[in-house]
């Protein structure tokens, strides 16, 4: 796999691994729950997809290479571009008025 696909892929991936909590009512995407989520396990779901998406971007990038360091600023820019991914998510479920 060339470098741009995988960047893509890691981009494609972060898009929907951001907006799965709030989109559906299943943990993880895989076990179904009896009562709706509440925020706080959505934001617990969204720091397990954060993790999980950096370890497929991990993978890739060891698989292209040597892995470059990363110091705390990469952790912090990274969290706040999948926080922004997650926003059309978080307003689709909380912001908008859905019709019963």
């Amino acid at each position: 796999m060339s470098q741009t696909a995988s960047i893509w892929l890691v981009i494609l991936a972060a898009v929907c691994a951001a907006n799965l909590p709030f989109l559906n009512h299943r943990l993880l995407a895989v076990f179904p729950m009896a009562r709706p989520k509440p925020l706080a396990l959505r934001a617990a779901e969204l720091v397990f997809w954060y993790f999980a998406v950096g370890g497929l971007g991990l993978l890739l990038e060891q698989r292209a290479g040597q892995i470059a360091p990363q110091r705390w600023e990469f952790y912090a820019i990274t969290a706040a571009l999948f926080l922004t991914l997650a926003f059309p998510g978080f307003v689709f479920r909380y912001l908008l008025r859905h019709r019963h």
